[in-house]
């Protein structure tokens, strides 16, 4: 097992797609939160110290600035990749200060959810006049299709 899967397939193994949805929730909530406080358009590292601060209040388990390894030629190859949170060992969360998100900003969220085999990944950009509205986009991939819907789908067959 390498370093970017440590505790995730276990983790995954209890994660249902209503509790990840619930947490998107959280997130977001704890995003607009911070950008009630701070604003819109100041620097990116601003935003993050402040959310880990909004993370830890509402006792919401982060990881901040993960490295992200590339498994390639028969060993872990760390790269000059870091994730900015992965939040509950379950959902990647990419923060931005821009004037909006491009191409580039989604290739990197769902490439980081591929290499660290997460189910979720959230952009949030805080240079914008409403997070809800017009400042986070969410991004699912076949781990997340896999996963049952609640924990009910979990312990019954349909």
């Amino acid at each position: 097992m390498g370093p970017n899967e440590i505790n995730y397939v276990a983790i995954l193994s209890m994660t249902t797609k209503e509790g990840l949805d619930k947490l998107t929730y959280q997130i977001i909530g704890a995003a607009i939160e911070v950008h009630k406080i701070l604003g819109a358009g100041l620097n990116e590292s601003i935003y993050h110290k402040f959310l880990i601060l909004e993370f830890h209040k509402r006792g919401i388990q982060i990881e901040s600035e993960k490295p992200i390894y590339i498994e390639a030629y028969e060993r872990q190859n760390k790269i000059d990749f870091k994730a900015d949170f992965i939040v509950e060992n379950s959902i990647i969360v990419e923060i931005k200060s821009v004037e909006y998100f491009t191409q580039l900003h989604e290739a990197q969220i769902l490439n980081y959810m591929k290499l660290l085999k997460l189910p979720k990944g959230i952009l949030i950009n805080f240079r914008c006049a409403n997070i809800f509205y017009s400042g986070q986009k969410t991004f699912v991939n076949e781990h997340y299709a896999l996963l049952p819907q609640s924990e009910y789908n979990k312990h019954h067959k349909l």
